[in-house]
């Protein structure tokens, strides 16, 4: 039997498909799906992962307090630095089981104990043990093991662990790797017949950035949640890449915050190239508008100067007219990097447009996405995938066009790798096939592969210069006169702007000038699809973890919107950061490990070495915070207060605040008072912004509310306020009540302490009938009762429409309703496979 293992269990799916002489068996060792099959008439079996298997941790024994204390060995037998003797006491924690918040492990750590962190051994332990027990169970029995996770250093780690499981139950079975880059049958085909050894080096280097990163974040967060644990935002997240990410969002709101704006005038002239004082120019129909020559004036005395001069003209002539011809190149294909900058620019963020490019790879529509390459290998058919995706009929002509013109050349990026060519559709996908989020992506992946093989656009720009009592009016105006690429990739293309026809020496209407003051802005806030592209030429992250280093600062709430903008919050870790332990923030560091890194990779270093040696920075950066805990302690508790600010307490005076339950962890309003003040407010679902302005009703606080899938909409904190009054709906009979016999009515009513909604039954002491429902939207009643159950049917009317549920989340007709789903999405039309 030969075991095939891959990353997720959708992939060991489509392994089995396309390689099987018939439609795969599917079958489950202990709870894991397989997938059986015959090749040749030999057995072959996949299994899926489900991503990392194994993962690094501290090893238990040296973390807490066991009898003879502190170990001071590392994981590979060796001691401590000299600077940490083997002969340590034990560290000062508590012999409690540590509380865990976001991750990190906190009670019964102090201060003291996290230099010992830093050294702590590192070993690897189970994280899905069900697929480790399967994955086993297969391997007793293999003749040969393939590993066919995905081809990069995590896929390789990946694959590394899996096979340090199977040679804990087989050492003798002979072992290869698949190596492919799409889920098409040729590249499948390929990879299995030309299968190569594992990349021991590849995986260390993946290895090293998973301990790395353990060491960093465990460390960073512990020290910045123990010197201010507590109120909005409890941990207070740090990493190796994501302090720095976050330093560059600062440093450019500083950049904002330190910019002084300076005053200039623009003067624009009307003018109408119909309506002449001399000879006819244009079609008399035209009118538009140019700003003045010097566009800026620095000075109001010079702009009024220059609105005199042409005040009471009514001509205008034309002094000289100049038109040139610019070349555009088409675009170099997606790289992960120009890929989420790409699909940010049409409002998909970094982080779901790898969500969705996953998706599509795993359903077989586009190649392998995380890659750095942007230069296809010569390997690659491009007529082939040109044919595939013509049968999309928004394509198919241009395709046509194409194949027709003759050998296709495409565009060459500057960086060229042998792992994964860029990301390019391979198979063809309608607006049909797929949802409207990921058709969306599909398109714009499809449509930069098909403009990577065209021709350039040809840009014609004109420039007038109108004379009006010698002050010269510029007008400026750019045609697309060659499409060229444009005419199928359409991203960020402005729109014609045609200038009426107008020859050197004719004269114009002038319908007079405006004179606008202006001030000059600060630098923007960086786009995620910006950040994501400056993190790459500073060398933060890879490819696979910088959307998800992104998402980590909206979650933590370090940032908020996009364009980003650094909460107080994320400006105070900075800043205190920067200010005792500079290296932390700065980008050179991070991209010096990740240069270590690579050099694993090419077998330069062990991993062993780079992984001391950032154990030997982060010691120097935590030996220059620890003295200053109380001081960075404040600047956080000042952020947070400034972050969770809501408005004035009505009992005390003092502030209201956004907090976090420490039992629950739920959010709710409180006094900063407390305990002397104990005021407190619920809060609605969603994300919470506090607004200035008060309750026009009742003059209490008010926040924005934007829930899921829900246009924001401002609300009284107060639930007591007649603006968060709703009337009770009486929807039907409980039908509860109805089997005991007694006749009850449900109500459909908003509970003022939690703000949430239910129906309820008016005898709900003895009954307990409560269904839950949706937090807004009108509730009507439709004197139906579900057939399923029995509960009231209601129609639920909001800005997205009306749609009618059972509100009764136990109802049997609810399972039959996901099956359905389910037998649906196991039908979806699947993409067409080359032959």
């Amino acid at each position: 039997m030969k075991l095939v293992v891959t990353e997720k269990n959708d992939a060991a799916v489509k392994i089995a498909d396309l390689l099987g002489a018939a439609k795969p068996t599917a079958d489950k060792v202990f709870n894991t799906p397989v997938y059986r099959f015959d090749v040749d008439g030999e057995e072959w079996v996949t299994i899926g992962l489900r991503g990392h298997i194994l993962e690094p941790d501290f090893t238990p024994s040296l973390i807490y307090k066991k009898r003879g204390g502190w170990s001071g060995v590392t994981a590979e037998g060796e001691a401590l630095p000299a600077e940490l003797p083997a002969n340590l006491p034990t560290p000062p924690f508590k012999k409690k089981k540590p509380f865990t918040a976001d991750g990190v492990e906190l009670k019964g750590w102090k201060m003291e104990a996290l230099p010992y962190l830093i050294y702590a051994p590192i070993e690897k332990l189970p994280k899905e043990k069900d697929i480790i027990r399967s994955l086993k169970n297969l391997a007793k029995k293999a003749d040969s093991i393939v590993i066919a996770t995905d081809f990069d250093r995590e896929g390789e780690l990946i694959g590394s662990d899996a096979l340090s499981c199977c040679r804990e139950v087989n050492t003798t079975a002979p072992v290869s790797r698949a190596r492919y880059s799409a889920f098409t049958k040729p590249e499948i085909t390929h990879a299995f017949a030309n299968l190569v050894p594992m990349d021991d080096d590849l995986a260390a280097a993946g290895g090293s950035r998973r301990d790395i990163d353990l060491i960093w974040g465990a460390v960073l967060t512990r020290y910045l949640t123990l010197v201010k644990f507590a109120g909005y935002g409890n941990v207070r997240s740090s990493g190796r890449v994501q302090t720095p990410t976050l330093a560059i969002i600062v440093e450019r709101e500083r950049e904002r915050m330190a910019f002084v704006p300076e005053d200039y005038w623009v003067i624009r002239g009307a003018f109408d190239a119909g309506a002449t004082a001399g000879p006819t120019v244009g079609d008399g129909t035209e009118a538009f508008e140019a700003p003045h020559a010097t566009a800026r004036f620095k000075v109001e005395a010079e702009a009024n100067a220059a609105m005199e001069h042409v005040a009471g003209a009514v001509s205008a002539r034309v002094a000289s007219v100049e038109k040139k011809k610019r070349t555009v190149a088409p675009p170099v294909p997606f790289n992960t990097t120009s890929l989420m900058a790409a699909a940010s620019a049409e409002g998909i963020s970094p982080a779901r447009c790898m969500r969705i490019a996953e998706s599509l790879y795993m359903d077989g529509y586009i190649s392998y996405p995380r890659v750095d390459n942007t230069v296809y290998p010569d390997s690659l058919d491009l007529a082939e995938v040109v044919n595939a995706i013509a049968a999309n009929p928004a394509y198919g002509p241009y395709c046509r066009e194409l194949l027709a013109a003759g050998p296709l050349k495409a565009t060459r990026g500057k960086t060229e790798t042998t792992d994964h060519p860029p990301v390019y559709p391979t198979a063809a996908a309608t607006p049909d096939d797929l949802a409207p989020a990921d058709y969306k992506l599909y398109n714009l992946i499809a449509r930069r592969f098909l403009a990577t093989l065209s021709g350039p656009a040809t840009v014609e720009g004109t420039k007038v210069t109108l004379d009006v009592a010698g002050e010269p009016f510029v007008a400026k105006g750019d045609v697309l006169a060659v499409p060229g690429f444009r005419a199928i990739y359409p991203y960020g293309l402005k729109k014609d702007e045609q200038l009426p026809a107008m020859a050197e020496g004719d004269t114009i209407a002038f319908n007079g000038a405006t004179c606008t003051k202006k001030q000059t802005e600060p630098p923007a806030r960086y786009s995620q699809g910006k950040l994501v592209q400056e993190m790459e030429k500073l060398g933060l992250g890879t490819k696979s973890t910088r959307a998800s280093i992104i998402e980590r600062l909206y979650q933590v709430k370090y940032v908020q919107n996009d364009p980003i903008e650094p909460s107080q919050l994320g400006i105070a870790v900075i800043e205190a950061l920067d200010k005792f332990a500079p290296h932390i923030t700065h980008a050179e560091m991070t991209a010096e490990l990740e240069h270590s890194m690579d050099r694993i990779a090419e077998g330069e270093v062990t991993k062993a070495e780079v992984v001391e040696k950032s154990r030997e920075l982060l010691s120097e950066q935590l030996e220059s915070l620890m003295p200053h805990s109380e001081e960075v302690a404040e600047a956080l508790s000042d952020a947070v207060a400034a972050d969770a600010y809501v408005g004035p307490c009505p009992k005390c005076g003092k502030d209201l605040q956004l907090r976090a339950s420490h039992k629950t962890k739920s959010m709710f309003i409180g006094c900063a008072g407390w305990p002397d003040c104990d005021v407190t407010y619920p809060l609605p679902k969603g994300k919470i912004e506090a607004v200035p302005e008060k309750c026009p009703t009742c003059g209490m606080p008010q926040v924005k509310v934007t829930a899921f899938r829900a246009k924001p909409r401002v609300q009284c904190i107060d639930p007591n306020c007649p603006t968060n009054q709703e009337p009770e709906v009486v929807v039907g009979k409980c039908p509860v009540c109805a089997e005991r016999g007694l006749d009850k009515q449900l109500i459909a009513r908003r509970n003022p302490r939690t703000l949430k909604r239910s129906i309820t039954c008016e005898n709900f002491d003895e009954c307990a009938t409560r269904y839950p429902l949706p937090q807004y939207g009108d509730i009507i009643p439709t004197e139906e009762v579900c057939e399923h159950c029995g509960a009231p049917m209601v129609v639920v009317k909001t800005a997205r429409g009306p749609w009618k549920l059972c509100p009764n989340f136990d109802c049997p007709g609810k399972e039959e309703e996901e099956k359905a789903k389910a037998a649906k999405k196991g039908g979806k039309k699947a993409p067409a496979k080359k032959k």
